[in-house]
């Protein structure tokens, strides 16, 4: 009898290690960014010969819109690199305004954010 009671003790402690298992696996950790297309877009900027900086341009704004409708941030770094494809194509205007979002948003980014606005007045590249 007392090994009935043993192995039925094993049992509880075998099926609750098994639903704290599967309690973990069922949760998925909310991200604090909306990462969408930014980082695939970041490469297609490094890979600039196979998507051009319009459709880079309007990816980034589509994850910008995404971001908005799930209620998450967008990623450090996204307007920073939207000002830079702006820069680009020499709508210098659209450029500064997404490199002040950026300073705004994340305010470590200061430095190097005046850094690309001082820099020749808006003819980055």
């Amino acid at each position: 009898m007392k090994f009935i009671q043993q192995k039925s003790a094993w049992q509880k402690s075998g099926l609750a290690m098994l639903l704290l298992v599967l309690a973990g696996c069922a949760t998925q950790p909310k991200t604090l960014y909306n990462w969408d297309q930014y980082q695939t877009t970041v490469y297609q900027y490094y890979q600039s010969d196979k998507v051009g900086p319009e459709q880079q341009i309007a990816a980034l704004k589509e994850s910008i819109e995404k971001s908005r409708a799930t209620n998450k941030q967008v990623p450090p770094g996204l307007h920073a690199q939207l000002g830079l494809l702006y820069a680009n194509t020499g709508n210098t205007d659209q450029a500064f305004q997404e490199f002040n979002t950026e300073k705004t948003l994340f305010p470590e980014s200061a430095a190097y954010m005046d850094f690309l606005l001082k820099k020749n007045k808006g003819s980055i590249k």
